[in-house]
Protein backbone atom coordinates (compact mmCIF):
# COMPACT_ATOMS: atom_id res chain seq x y z
CA UNK A 1 0.00 0.00 0.00
CA UNK A 2 1.38 3.42 -0.91
CA UNK A 3 2.19 6.19 2.25
CA UNK A 4 -0.64 8.56 0.89
CA UNK A 5 -3.18 5.99 0.80
CA UNK A 6 -1.98 5.02 4.21
CA UNK A 7 -2.71 8.49 5.72
CA UNK A 8 -6.22 8.12 4.17
CA UNK A 9 -6.36 9.24 0.44
CA UNK A 10 -8.41 7.04 -2.25
CA UNK A 11 -6.48 5.77 -5.41
CA UNK A 12 -7.72 6.20 -8.91
CA UNK A 13 -8.05 3.28 -10.73
CA UNK A 14 -7.10 3.32 -14.63
CA UNK A 15 -7.61 0.99 -16.82
CA UNK A 16 -5.97 0.92 -20.24
CA UNK A 17 -3.05 2.84 -18.78
CA UNK A 18 -0.37 1.84 -20.60
CA UNK A 19 -1.64 3.36 -23.93
CA UNK A 20 -1.97 6.52 -25.61
CA UNK A 21 -4.20 8.25 -23.53
CA UNK A 22 -3.85 6.25 -19.87
CA UNK A 23 -0.11 7.02 -19.89
CA UNK A 24 -0.68 10.84 -20.38
CA UNK A 25 -3.44 10.36 -17.67
CA UNK A 26 -1.18 8.51 -15.10
CA UNK A 27 0.86 11.74 -15.71
CA UNK A 28 -1.38 14.07 -15.59
CA UNK A 29 -3.11 12.54 -11.93
CA UNK A 30 1.19 11.98 -10.76
CA UNK A 31 1.83 15.75 -11.04
CA UNK A 32 -1.48 15.78 -8.90
CA UNK A 33 0.09 13.66 -6.54
CA UNK A 34 -2.57 11.39 -6.42
CA UNK A 35 -2.52 7.66 -5.92
CA UNK A 36 -2.81 5.47 -8.77
CA UNK A 37 -3.23 1.77 -10.20
CA UNK A 38 -2.95 1.14 -13.54
CA UNK A 39 -4.94 -2.06 -14.59
CA UNK A 40 -4.32 -3.08 -18.56
CA UNK A 41 -3.66 -6.34 -20.39
CA UNK A 42 -0.68 -4.78 -22.56
CA UNK A 43 -2.30 -5.38 -26.00
CA UNK A 44 -2.28 -2.26 -27.40
CA UNK A 45 -0.03 -0.35 -24.38
CA UNK A 46 3.34 -0.63 -23.01
CA UNK A 47 4.80 -1.60 -19.75
CA UNK A 48 7.47 1.30 -20.00
CA UNK A 49 4.41 3.85 -20.28
CA UNK A 50 3.83 3.08 -16.78
CA UNK A 51 6.31 5.22 -14.38
CA UNK A 52 8.14 2.40 -11.57
CA UNK A 53 6.39 4.36 -9.26
CA UNK A 54 3.00 3.67 -10.20
CA UNK A 55 1.02 0.06 -8.95
CA UNK A 56 0.89 -1.50 -12.48
CA UNK A 57 -1.67 -5.06 -12.60
CA UNK A 58 -1.25 -6.53 -15.93
CA UNK A 59 -4.69 -7.93 -16.66
CA UNK A 60 -8.25 -7.31 -18.13
CA UNK A 61 -10.40 -4.64 -17.43
CA UNK A 62 -13.67 -7.62 -18.33
CA UNK A 63 -11.66 -9.87 -15.94
CA UNK A 64 -14.57 -9.90 -13.01
CA UNK A 65 -12.70 -11.99 -10.60
CA UNK A 66 -8.83 -9.71 -10.76
CA UNK A 67 -11.16 -6.59 -11.20
CA UNK A 68 -12.74 -7.87 -8.30
CA UNK A 69 -9.92 -8.23 -6.18
CA UNK A 70 -8.27 -5.48 -7.28
CA UNK A 71 -10.87 -3.39 -6.11
CA UNK A 72 -11.86 -5.21 -2.80
CA UNK A 73 -8.02 -4.86 -1.55
CA UNK A 74 -7.45 -1.06 -2.71
CA UNK A 75 -8.84 2.39 -1.42
CA UNK A 76 -10.34 3.12 -4.95
CA UNK A 77 -12.76 6.21 -5.18
CA UNK A 78 -12.81 6.82 -9.24
CA UNK A 79 -12.45 4.60 -11.97
CA UNK A 80 -11.13 6.05 -15.00
CA UNK A 81 -11.46 3.84 -17.96
CA UNK A 82 -9.60 3.84 -21.49
CA UNK A 83 -9.14 0.22 -22.25
CA UNK A 84 -10.70 -0.69 -25.24
CA UNK A 85 -10.86 -1.31 -29.15
CA UNK A 86 -10.69 1.81 -31.41
CA UNK A 87 -10.15 1.27 -34.90
CA UNK A 88 -13.04 1.72 -37.09
CA UNK A 89 -12.44 -0.15 -40.06
CA UNK A 90 -11.53 -3.35 -37.85
CA UNK A 91 -14.41 -2.94 -36.37
CA UNK A 92 -16.89 -3.25 -39.23
CA UNK A 93 -14.87 -6.68 -39.86
CA UNK A 94 -14.66 -8.11 -36.32
CA UNK A 95 -17.87 -6.28 -34.89
CA UNK A 96 -17.77 -9.23 -32.14
CA UNK A 97 -14.34 -8.31 -30.59
CA UNK A 98 -15.78 -4.65 -30.33
CA UNK A 99 -18.29 -5.69 -28.48
CA UNK A 100 -16.64 -8.14 -26.17
CA UNK A 101 -13.98 -5.30 -25.67
CA UNK A 102 -15.87 -1.89 -25.60
CA UNK A 103 -19.27 -3.52 -24.25
CA UNK A 104 -18.83 -6.71 -22.45
CA UNK A 105 -15.85 -6.13 -20.26
CA UNK A 106 -17.11 -2.40 -19.44
CA UNK A 107 -20.22 -3.65 -18.00
CA UNK A 108 -18.47 -6.12 -16.18
CA UNK A 109 -15.96 -3.13 -14.57
CA UNK A 110 -19.17 -1.03 -13.86
CA UNK A 111 -20.40 -3.63 -11.95
CA UNK A 112 -17.27 -4.62 -10.18
CA UNK A 113 -17.12 -0.71 -9.27
CA UNK A 114 -20.79 -0.72 -7.77
CA UNK A 115 -20.42 -3.62 -5.98
CA UNK A 116 -17.42 -2.14 -4.39
CA UNK A 117 -19.08 0.94 -4.06
CA UNK A 118 -16.81 3.07 -5.50
CA UNK A 119 -18.61 6.24 -6.16
CA UNK A 120 -16.98 7.79 -9.52
CA UNK A 121 -16.70 6.81 -13.01
CA UNK A 122 -15.54 8.24 -15.48
CA UNK A 123 -15.57 7.08 -19.22
CA UNK A 124 -13.80 7.26 -22.64
CA UNK A 125 -16.45 7.57 -25.07
CA UNK A 126 -16.17 8.89 -28.65
CA UNK A 127 -17.45 11.10 -30.93
CA UNK A 128 -18.52 8.05 -33.29
CA UNK A 129 -21.70 7.53 -31.47
CA UNK A 130 -22.79 10.78 -33.52
CA UNK A 131 -22.61 8.70 -37.26
CA UNK A 132 -23.13 10.95 -40.03
CA UNK A 133 -24.52 14.43 -39.45
CA UNK A 134 -26.36 16.63 -41.59
CA UNK A 135 -24.96 19.86 -39.52
CA UNK A 136 -21.63 20.63 -37.72
CA UNK A 137 -20.26 21.30 -35.21
CA UNK A 138 -22.41 18.43 -33.14
CA UNK A 139 -24.20 19.16 -29.51
CA UNK A 140 -24.55 16.38 -27.05
CA UNK A 141 -27.83 16.42 -28.00
CA UNK A 142 -27.71 15.25 -31.37
CA UNK A 143 -29.15 12.17 -32.51
CA UNK A 144 -27.21 9.22 -32.01
CA UNK A 145 -26.80 6.89 -35.21
CA UNK A 146 -23.09 5.09 -35.20
CA UNK A 147 -22.37 4.04 -38.85
CA UNK A 148 -19.86 1.40 -36.67
CA UNK A 149 -19.94 -1.47 -34.36
CA UNK A 150 -16.66 1.03 -32.70
CA UNK A 151 -19.24 3.75 -32.24
CA UNK A 152 -23.01 1.61 -31.12
CA UNK A 153 -19.94 -0.18 -28.77
CA UNK A 154 -19.01 3.05 -27.30
CA UNK A 155 -22.82 4.16 -27.31
CA UNK A 156 -23.81 1.14 -25.41
CA UNK A 157 -21.57 1.71 -22.12
CA UNK A 158 -23.26 5.03 -22.26
CA UNK A 159 -26.24 3.64 -21.79
CA UNK A 160 -25.08 0.86 -19.05
CA UNK A 161 -23.70 3.99 -17.21
CA UNK A 162 -27.05 6.26 -17.83
CA UNK A 163 -29.15 3.00 -16.58
CA UNK A 164 -26.85 1.94 -13.55
CA UNK A 165 -26.86 5.28 -12.44
CA UNK A 166 -30.61 5.32 -11.97
CA UNK A 167 -30.56 2.27 -10.41
CA UNK A 168 -27.58 2.11 -7.79
CA UNK A 169 -26.37 5.50 -7.56
CA UNK A 170 -23.61 5.36 -9.78
CA UNK A 171 -22.28 8.83 -10.37
CA UNK A 172 -20.25 9.28 -13.92
CA UNK A 173 -19.08 11.28 -16.70
CA UNK A 174 -18.73 10.31 -20.03
CA UNK A 175 -16.28 12.16 -22.07
CA UNK A 176 -16.86 11.89 -26.09
CA UNK A 177 -13.52 11.91 -27.84
CA UNK A 178 -12.97 13.51 -30.87
CA UNK A 179 -9.90 13.15 -32.94
CA UNK A 180 -7.24 12.78 -29.77
CA UNK A 181 -3.50 13.39 -31.34
CA UNK A 182 -0.01 15.01 -30.42
CA UNK A 183 1.67 14.26 -27.07
CA UNK A 184 3.10 15.39 -24.03
CA UNK A 185 4.83 18.76 -24.27
CA UNK A 186 7.66 17.28 -21.91
CA UNK A 187 8.31 14.30 -24.52
CA UNK A 188 7.18 12.34 -21.48
CA UNK A 189 4.56 9.91 -23.38
CA UNK A 190 3.02 9.97 -27.01
CA UNK A 191 1.80 7.41 -29.23
CA UNK A 192 3.92 4.49 -29.41
CA UNK A 193 2.01 1.55 -31.34
CA UNK A 194 3.63 1.34 -34.49
CA UNK A 195 0.55 0.31 -36.12
CA UNK A 196 -2.08 3.12 -35.20
CA UNK A 197 -4.08 4.39 -37.69
CA UNK A 198 -4.83 7.73 -35.94
CA UNK A 199 -3.47 10.46 -39.31
CA UNK A 200 -1.42 12.39 -37.50
CA UNK A 201 1.08 9.71 -36.36
CA UNK A 202 1.17 7.78 -39.60
CA UNK A 203 1.42 11.18 -41.97
CA UNK A 204 4.33 12.15 -39.47
CA UNK A 205 5.92 8.20 -39.87
CA UNK A 206 5.96 8.95 -43.42
CA UNK A 207 7.82 12.10 -43.25
CA UNK A 208 10.50 10.87 -41.47
CA UNK A 209 10.96 7.68 -43.36
CA UNK A 210 8.94 4.87 -40.91
CA UNK A 211 6.90 4.69 -43.48
CA UNK A 212 7.59 5.01 -47.62
CA UNK A 213 3.96 7.34 -48.31
CA UNK A 214 0.65 7.72 -46.64
CA UNK A 215 -2.70 6.37 -48.25
CA UNK A 216 -5.63 9.12 -48.37
CA UNK A 217 -9.14 7.02 -47.59
CA UNK A 218 -11.10 8.73 -50.49
CA UNK A 219 -11.32 12.59 -51.95
CA UNK A 220 -14.66 13.05 -53.14
CA UNK A 221 -16.53 13.46 -49.85
CA UNK A 222 -19.10 16.71 -49.60
CA UNK A 223 -16.69 18.71 -48.00
CA UNK A 224 -14.54 21.56 -49.32
CA UNK A 225 -10.78 19.71 -50.57
CA UNK A 226 -13.20 15.93 -50.96
CA UNK A 227 -11.43 14.75 -48.08
CA UNK A 228 -12.54 13.87 -44.61
CA UNK A 229 -12.64 16.67 -41.55
CA UNK A 230 -12.40 15.96 -38.11
CA UNK A 231 -11.96 17.92 -35.05
CA UNK A 232 -8.53 16.94 -33.47
CA UNK A 233 -7.82 17.37 -29.80
CA UNK A 234 -3.99 17.37 -28.00
CA UNK A 235 -3.81 14.64 -25.64
CA UNK A 236 -2.89 17.33 -22.67
CA UNK A 237 -5.59 19.21 -23.41
CA UNK A 238 -8.12 15.85 -23.24
CA UNK A 239 -6.61 15.05 -20.05
CA UNK A 240 -7.18 18.13 -18.07
CA UNK A 241 -10.72 17.26 -19.06
CA UNK A 242 -10.71 14.23 -17.35
CA UNK A 243 -9.15 15.94 -14.81
CA UNK A 244 -11.82 18.22 -14.55
CA UNK A 245 -14.58 15.51 -14.78
CA UNK A 246 -12.87 14.15 -12.00
CA UNK A 247 -12.78 17.25 -9.47
CA UNK A 248 -16.42 17.58 -10.98
CA UNK A 249 -17.28 14.17 -9.35
CA UNK A 250 -15.23 14.56 -6.13
CA UNK A 251 -17.58 17.77 -5.41
CA UNK A 252 -20.41 16.05 -5.87
CA UNK A 253 -21.22 17.07 -9.35
CA UNK A 254 -24.00 15.59 -12.04
CA UNK A 255 -23.95 13.05 -14.03
CA UNK A 256 -22.48 14.13 -17.29
CA UNK A 257 -22.23 13.05 -21.57
CA UNK A 258 -19.38 15.42 -23.10
CA UNK A 259 -17.97 16.37 -26.20
CA UNK A 260 -14.34 16.75 -26.21
CA UNK A 261 -13.43 19.02 -28.99
CA UNK A 262 -12.00 22.25 -29.65
CA UNK A 263 -15.26 23.18 -32.37
CA UNK A 264 -12.71 23.17 -35.58
CA UNK A 265 -12.02 21.35 -38.13
CA UNK A 266 -9.39 19.86 -40.04
CA UNK A 267 -9.60 18.26 -43.35
CA UNK A 268 -7.40 15.47 -44.04
CA UNK A 269 -5.32 17.26 -46.83
CA UNK A 270 -4.95 20.16 -44.59
CA UNK A 271 -3.24 17.95 -42.07
CA UNK A 272 -0.84 16.48 -44.43
CA UNK A 273 -0.05 20.62 -44.86
CA UNK A 274 0.75 21.22 -41.28
CA UNK A 275 2.78 18.00 -41.04
CA UNK A 276 4.91 18.87 -44.25
CA UNK A 277 5.55 22.18 -42.76
CA UNK A 278 6.80 21.09 -39.56
CA UNK A 279 8.37 18.34 -40.95
CA UNK A 280 9.77 20.58 -43.82
CA UNK A 281 9.49 17.96 -46.45
CA UNK A 282 6.73 16.18 -48.98
CA UNK A 283 5.04 13.83 -48.22
CA UNK A 284 4.17 10.93 -50.87
CA UNK A 285 0.81 10.53 -50.77
CA UNK A 286 -1.18 7.63 -52.19
CA UNK A 287 -5.65 7.91 -53.14
CA UNK A 288 -6.99 4.84 -51.66
CA UNK A 289 -10.43 4.40 -51.66
CA UNK A 290 -13.19 5.39 -48.62
CA UNK A 291 -12.98 3.35 -45.89
CA UNK A 292 -16.25 1.66 -44.44
CA UNK A 293 -17.49 3.57 -41.44
CA UNK A 294 -16.19 7.36 -41.63
CA UNK A 295 -18.47 9.86 -41.94
CA UNK A 296 -17.60 12.98 -44.38
CA UNK A 297 -17.43 15.55 -41.31
CA UNK A 298 -17.11 14.70 -37.77
CA UNK A 299 -16.71 18.83 -35.20
CA UNK A 300 -17.36 19.09 -31.74
CA UNK A 301 -19.71 22.05 -30.03
CA UNK A 302 -17.48 22.10 -27.17
CA UNK A 303 -19.80 25.07 -25.31
CA UNK A 304 -20.54 22.39 -22.34
CA UNK A 305 -17.89 21.21 -21.31
CA UNK A 306 -16.77 24.64 -20.97
CA UNK A 307 -19.77 25.61 -19.17
CA UNK A 308 -19.98 22.90 -16.92
CA UNK A 309 -16.51 21.47 -16.10
CA UNK A 310 -14.94 25.48 -16.37
CA UNK A 311 -12.49 23.49 -19.07
CA UNK A 312 -10.56 25.37 -21.20
CA UNK A 313 -8.30 24.03 -23.59
CA UNK A 314 -4.49 25.20 -23.80
CA UNK A 315 -2.93 23.48 -27.27
CA UNK A 316 -6.30 24.14 -29.59
CA UNK A 317 -3.71 25.14 -32.74
CA UNK A 318 -3.46 22.13 -35.53
CA UNK A 319 0.63 23.02 -35.85
CA UNK A 320 1.09 22.64 -32.08
CA UNK A 321 -0.44 19.30 -32.12
CA UNK A 322 1.36 18.11 -35.15
CA UNK A 323 4.85 19.93 -33.72
CA UNK A 324 4.44 17.83 -29.89
CA UNK A 325 3.35 14.62 -32.07
CA UNK A 326 6.75 15.08 -34.59
CA UNK A 327 8.90 15.78 -31.57
CA UNK A 328 7.41 12.30 -30.10
CA UNK A 329 8.34 9.89 -33.51
CA UNK A 330 11.50 11.64 -33.58
CA UNK A 331 12.60 10.60 -30.33
CA UNK A 332 11.14 6.86 -31.17
CA UNK A 333 12.77 7.01 -33.96
CA UNK A 334 16.16 7.89 -32.19
CA UNK A 335 15.40 4.82 -29.82
CA UNK A 336 15.00 2.61 -32.54
CA UNK A 337 18.44 3.47 -34.45
CA UNK A 338 20.56 3.83 -31.08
Amino acid sequence: MHARERQGQMAILITGGAGFIGSHMVLGLLDACEDIIVLDNLSSGFRSAVPASVQFIEGDAGDYNLVRSVMGRNHIDSVVHFAGSIVVPESVTNPLLYYQNNTCNSRTLIACAIEARIPHFIFSSTAAVYGTLAHNPVAEGADTNPTSPYGSSKLMTELILRDCATAYGLRYVALRYFNVAGADPQCRAGQSTATATHLIKVAIQAAIGVKPDLEVYGTDYPTPDGTCIRDYIHVSDLISAHMAALSHLRSGGDNEVLNCGYGQGASVLEVIDAVERAADTKLAIRIGPRRPGDPPALVANADRIKNVLGWQPYYDNLQTIVGHALAWERRLLRQRTT
